[in-house]
């Protein structure tokens, strides 16, 4: 649904955002979208540049957050791919944090 794709991109960018933001002042910021399709399937890539202060328990990453109402977002985008019987893939390096999502179209 429309309400499940704006949820998806919104807490993705919301969390590109933020990362960008907790960067220091001279390092070099970007956040890359591409929302398309390929092979069939709707494809989307949230980019962004990333410090070091990522953390990851197994699979999950986990909330850098203060407050405990925050750090739900990358659940959410995974049930909701979970939903439509899609695939998510993370990865962390090099000051790259990048989330793929494909869900049949």
């Amino acid at each position: 649904s429309e309400v499940d794709l704006c949820a998806m991109i919104g807490n993705l960018l919301d969390n590109a955002m933020e990362a960008c933001l907790r960067q220091p002042e001279d390092s070099k910021k970007y956040i890359r979208i591409f929302l398309g399709t390929m092979k069939g399937q709707l494809y989307l890539s949230v980019y962004n540049s990333a410090g070091s202060d990522i953390r990851k328990s197994g699979k999950n990453y986990i909330s850098s957050k203060d407050s405990p109402s925050h750090g739900f977002g990358l659940m959410r985008v995974d049930r909701i791919a979970e939903k439509y019987g899609g695939y998510v893939n993370r990865q962390n390096e090099d000051g790259v944090f990048a989330t793929e999502i494909m869900l049949p179209l």
